[in-house]
């Protein structure tokens, strides 16, 4: 694996520098004004289409896509250091970029699934920023960290599918530009291969029976940035047939598919949180006095700065390695390293944004810094796409299976 960066992304990392410096982090408190006065705080704010506008201008678009066709056709190794970038404002620089998750696992879908009639109606729109779309597979009545588990029913009626079930989490559907979901339910429940029972269809916003009940809060915040988390209700919504992405009983292979790119994507961002962390910190320290010396000459305060470096350094470097390897032998081949950085990073940058909560005092869990609403979306993150645990059960099985 070679550690330097080649030209292109040198030369696209320059850039994103750039427009962050110039455009994003200046806005961060105008973005926050702007809401604030807005008719429906899950309504979008004005500067944030100038952000979309300035980044499209500037080829800083869709920068997460691997296919030409659809986006910057760039590498998973390419991308990584850019969704660092953009980490360190995951409010605004995500979205600005077209590059914000759910969007992107399901624009991955489109691009690896659909056909050219779901592609044409979905899939250009969301390339293109006019819409935005939601991932709806986990369940408050089941442990949907075993995927198998989802009651949603997809039932077949002549040219339709009767889609009845409970959703909650799904982020992104609490935004009105959310025009379409990706919905996971099973075709076949009593089929005998648990893997083969689920499948995915496409379910447009305003279909008859879809309620989009209510935002659930994490920690207390409604994540307006992110589209909000709701909880959405599918009572008989009846869809074409057509909707059907791929073939029935894929959608536990399709989920599988999206997850793994989704995850490092998490990761590289969350190395971006701990950067914006590592620097809140530091410039808190050189300002503030206690005890007759700044903060930047307390003994404790050193140890913090110095682990936050060194991990943020080591969880670089592997989540680097795991783009490096989903690039040159697959995700299947990566398999290990995705499990690693999912368990490791969010885990490790939690702590780094704890560390800095706790050098900016009472400060820290206040609106005035971003830390409050970093800490909530790491520690989500230790949740979504899978609880660690899971990857824990799956890596060590792994291991174990060199010895048994």
């Amino acid at each position: 694996m070679d550690f330097a960066f080649d030209a292109r992304t040198e030369e696209l990392r320059a850039k994103l520098l750039a427009f962050m410096d110039e455009h994003v982090h200046p806005a961060e408190r105008a973005a926050h004004e702007q809401r604030a006065r807005l008719a429906s705080p899950w309504d979008t704010p004005r500067i944030v289409e100038d952000l979309k506008a300035e980044a499209k201008r500037q080829g800083l678009w869709n920068l997460f896509l691997p296919d030409a066709e659809y986006g910057a056709g760039l590498t998973n190794l390419q991308y990584a250091p850019l969704a660092e970038i953009t980490g360190r404002s995951p409010q605004l620089a995500p979205t600005a970029t077209n590059c914000a998750a759910p969007d992107t696992g399901n624009m991955e879908v489109l691009t690896q699934f659909a056909d050219e009639t779901q592609k044409k109606q979905w899939l250009e729109p969301l390339l293109a920023g006019e819409i935005r779309s939601a991932f709806a597979m986990t369940e408050p009545e089941v442990a949907s960290s075993d995927a198998t588990n989802i009651t949603t029913h997809i039932e077949r009626d002549g040219d339709e599918y009767v889609i009845t079930g409970r959703k909650w989490y799904i982020s992104g559907a609490m935004n009105p530009d959310c025009k379409i979901f990706i919905v996971m339910g099973k075709t076949d429940p009593d089929g005998p291969d648990i893997r083969r029972q689920q499948s995915m269809v496409l379910v447009p916003r305003d279909t008859p029976g879809v309620t989009v009940e209510r935002a659930m809060q994490v920690f207390g915040y409604e994540d307006h940035w992110h589209g909000g988390h709701a909880e959405v209700v599918f009572d008989h919504a009846r869809v074409p047939v057509t909707n059907l992405i791929g073939e029935e009983g894929g959608g536990f292979a399709i989920a599988q598919a999206r997850l793994g790119p989704g995850r490092i994507h998490h990761c590289m961002r969350l190395i971006g949180m701990a950067e914006r962390a590592i620097e809140l910190m530091c410039r808190r320290a050189v300002s503030r006095e206690a005890f007759g010396k700044p903060l930047a000459n307390q003994g404790v305060v050193h140890n913090w700065i110095a682990d936050a470096r060194v991990t943020v350094e080591q969880l670089r470097l592997l989540v680097l390695k795991t783009a490096w390897l989903m690039d040159t032998v697959g995700n299947r081949g990566a398999h290990t390293e995705i499990q690693a950085i999912k368990i490791a990073t969010p885990r490790a940058v939690v702590d780094i944004i704890d560390r800095a909560i706790q050098l900016h005092g009472a400060g820290g869990v206040s609106q005035d810094f971003p830390l409050a609403e970093l800490y909530a979306g790491a520690r989500t993150l230790m949740i979504a796409d899978g609880p660690d645990e899971v990857h824990q059960r799956s890596l060590a099985r792994r291991e174990l299976k060199k010895y048994a």
